[in-house]
């Protein structure tokens, strides 16, 4: 049975109260979340020299804040939404109706403002539950929207992150969680290994936005499939990773067994602490960014030291970018009345339990 605590974590420039949830399971994995945000802010996995926090995070509320507000927002260890990812132009149409959404990133719109909610919380069994609503409006998109963030900690050191979103009027929806993993625990991500479970990949754009092209991964850097460290084909000079800043930002197109519901995305893994990640969801896509613009993030990282290019990298399950721009891609319409269901279930192994990478 996982073990649970609290204590307060600071105040927000509006004055709202913001909590830190400790839950630890007897496996020794430890997970720190705020109702700021749904924020993970650490995760503790065990090994045989300690415990290692394997998340890229901040050590104030003064810090998230900084970070979440400004121009290049790192929403690190955050829930994002309405729309994780893109939309191109910042606007969509939806049944003959044009929304005009807030441009946050270039002439994007990117993320949302759920990572800067207050969450309402529960606490039973092994779950953390966090609620909260946005109103019709919020960020220029329609409906009413009741939304609900599950953290659930079992024994066998898994953490599953399960989403609920109802609407009373049609609208988009697209959500992830964006934590930076470093599974050594600092330093540069460059030599951990990674392995995606998708045969092809979107085009991108020069500003990150799907073309509509689904391409091959074979031959090409964007190669994951059967592992490789993260630096490697950082600097080949191929156009994909040189327009995303030295780096990737890039959705995946999973590779689902037929008739599964969710299914294993990928697979991370250091040599220096022998800590593996996997991952499972029920999203059509996993978003890699490589944090190439980490460096630019206005506040700290966890004792004070800057946050670092390519000191993290996030695996974001999502939904396409830009989807309402590209009816070929899976849809993200959430009808009124109708239910927005997904989940993602990470489970973390130490030496040799999960094989080799």
């Amino acid at each position: 049975m996982a073990q649970f605590r609290s204590k307060p974590f600071g105040v927000t420039k509006n004055g709202d109260k913001v909590d830190e949830y400790i839950i630890s399971n007897p496996g020794g994995l430890e997970i720190s979340v705020l109702n700021y945000g749904c924020v993970i802010k650490n995760l503790f996995v065990p090994t045989k020299t300690g415990p290692v926090d394997v998340v890229v995070g901040h050590d104030t509320l003064a810090d998230y804040e900084a970070d979440f507000n400004s121009s290049g927002s790192t929403c690190c260890g955050a829930f994002v939404g309405r729309y994780a990812n893109r939309i191109e132009n910042a606007e969509f149409s939806l049944s003959g109706k044009t929304y005009k959404l807030e441009a946050n990133n270039g002439k994007n719109h990117l993320h949302g403002t759920f990572p800067r909610k207050i969450y309402d919380v529960k606490m039973f069994g092994d779950t953390l539950l966090m609620e909260t609503e946005s109103p019709a409006g919020e960020d220029g998109f329609p409906g009413n929207l009741k939304v609900s963030v599950r953290y659930i900690l079992t024994p066998d050191n898994t953490l599953r992150m399960d989403y609920r979103v109802s609407t009373d009027e049609d609208t988009i929806i697209n959500l992830t969680n964006h934590t930076y993993f470093n599974l050594d625990g600092g330093g540069n991500v460059l030599g951990q290994k990674l392995r995606i479970y998708a045969s092809n990949y979107l085009e991108g754009n020069n500003e990150i936005c799907p073309t509509g092209k689904i391409l091959p991964v074979d031959g090409t850097p964007m190669d994951f499939r059967t592992g490789k460290p993260l630096g490697r084909d950082l600097d080949t000079g191929f156009y994909q990773t040189t327009m995303a800043g030295g780096g990737f930002d890039h959705c995946y197109v999973l590779d689902r067994p037929r008739g599964a519901s969710q299914s294993l995305c990928a697979w991370a893994s250091s040599d220096k602490t022998g800590i593996s990640m996997k991952m499972y969801t029920t999203q059509p896509g996993i978003q890699l960014y490589t944090g190439n613009f980490l460096q630019d993030c206005p506040s700290p990282g966890k004792g004070g030291v800057p946050l670092e290019k390519y000191g993290g990298f996030a695996l974001e399950t999502q939904h396409f970018p830009c989807s309402p721009s590209h009816p070929e891609f899976p849809t993200t319409v959430l009808r009124a009345g109708k239910v927005f269901r997904a989940n993602t279930t990470l489970r973390f192994f130490t030496g040799r339990q999960c094989g080799r990478l």
